[in-house]
């Protein structure tokens, strides 16, 4: 089929390109090429390049900032799927668009499903949820996949940032060794261990929305990693592949940030339907870790 992939230099957008690639006519278009709060080049675009499907892998991800940006926000979030959607709509085009557990308000204590209630706590969620109302409204040829805690080879994530500051602080460590200087101890790094979710790999995010395409599925899925842990354990396991092992990691509160965004403080979402769907299931957050770690040398 003929795809057209909106926000293909992302971090998902990327790895998407690369997958969808092997066994479709991809065309990447990415803000150098559109603007797509713009309705007019998203009709443009559309009309132009008549895909089978339109992938939005596009979207405004800085969660603090949008607290400050609600304008730039939307824009991007939610008025910008509204253009993508009014655009397929007369050529009955299928569009493929993610979004985020941050549409759930983190207040339950199982899984939540696909048709769980939505209620975001904070405006990057507010933002998501209203670009899959626009959707739903117009559109009746849609998948929409909601995902979390995402990470990838080509983009800013929570591995990468646990990472460097774990170099910085052993590079201090050397130093000071060479110098004979004392440390006052172990190096420490503090990660909030009051957020449970599932930590997931872009490629493997990828390589679930093939196989929807393969099975022709349309409606709303949840697509994560399996397993899943806080944002401590999972600097914990970062550390420990990367042979960090004298960084200790500290246990603290979401509070003691004191970061302008609020953050759900439970984002697991079932994949039942998915796995039902497509026969298949996502590998655990652990391997899918070492998986990026591996692609991390090779790409260094």
């Amino acid at each position: 089929m003929k795809i057209l992939l909106l926000g293909h230099k992302g971090m998902l957008g990327s790895d998407l390109m690369t997958r969808l690639s092997a066994d479709h006519q991809v065309i990447g278009m990415d803000k150098e090429e559109i603007d797509i709060v713009s309705p007019h080049e998203c009709q443009n675009a559309i009309s132009e390049t008549a895909p089978d499907i339109v992938i939005n892998a596009a979207a405004y991800t800085n969660v603090d900032d949008c607290e400050t940006d609600r304008e730039g926000c939307f824009a991007v979030n939610a008025e910008a799927v509204k253009n993508i959607a009014e655009a397929c709509r007369n050529m009955k085009i299928w569009i493929i668009h993610f979004s985020t557990d941050y549409v759930f308000d983190g207040t339950a204590r199982e899984p939540y499903h696909e048709d769980a209630p939505c209620n975001p706590i904070n405006v990057y969620g507010e933002s998501k949820l209203a670009g899959e109302r626009y959707l739903q409204n117009l559109s009746d040829n849609y998948t929409l996949i909601r995902t979390s805690w995402l990470y990838g080879l080509n983009g800013k994530n929570f591995v990468r940032a646990i990472l460097e500051k774990a170099e910085a602080k052993n590079y201090i460590d050397v130093t000071m060794a060479k110098t004979n200087a004392k440390a006052d101890g172990p190096s420490t790094l503090s990660v909030v261990d009051d957020q449970i979710g599932s930590p997931t790999y872009t490629k493997d995010l990828a390589a679930a929305t093939a196989l929807l395409i393969d099975k022709n599925a349309r409606g709303i899925f949840h697509v994560t990693n399996r397993g899943s842990c806080t944002w401590h354990q999972f600097a914990v396991k970062i550390l420990q592949e990367a042979g960090f092992d004298k960084i200790v990691v500290e246990p603290i509160k979401s509070s003691d940030l004191k970061r302008p965004a609020m953050r759900p403080a439970y984002g697991i979402l079932s994949t039942q339907k998915f796995i039902h769907t497509t026969g298949k299931a996502t590998q655990p957050w652990q391997l899918a870790l070492q998986n990026y770690l591996e692609s991390c040398k090779m790409h260094n």
